[in-house]
């Protein structure tokens, strides 16, 4: 392989890795913390207090355990009724609800 073809070959490799780094960063931005969605052992983290970090939250859509969701879609979400039956949104503020005992 010469010189001039190695040289192109990190040059390739390195645009790549710089288009997926890019690529991920505007993905972030684009998702916002939506709390009471996230299934039991399946939060981002950080979530509230009963919970330590990513796949702590205790039980479905517990209100103090957020993920990570496209932005704009948090408050929109239908989630199942809890056990009130009374209907359930996520919130981009931390829930008293469906909390771990």
């Amino acid at each position: 392989m010469t010189m001039q073809a190695k040289t192109l070959a990190v040059a390739s490799a390195l645009a790549c890795a710089m288009t997926v780094q890019l690529s991920g960063a505007a993905k972030a931005d684009e998702m916002e913390k939506c709390y009471g969605v996230a299934l039991a052992g399946q939060n981002d983290c950080k979530a509230g207090e009963g919970t330590t970090c990513a796949g702590t939250s205790k039980v479905d859509y517990q209100g103090n355990a957020w993920k990570l969701v496209p932005a704009g879609t948090c408050t929109t979400m239908e989630l199942p009724a809890g056990m009130d039956g009374m209907a359930r949104m996520g919130s981009m503020e931390p829930l008293d609800r469906d909390m771990a005992m």
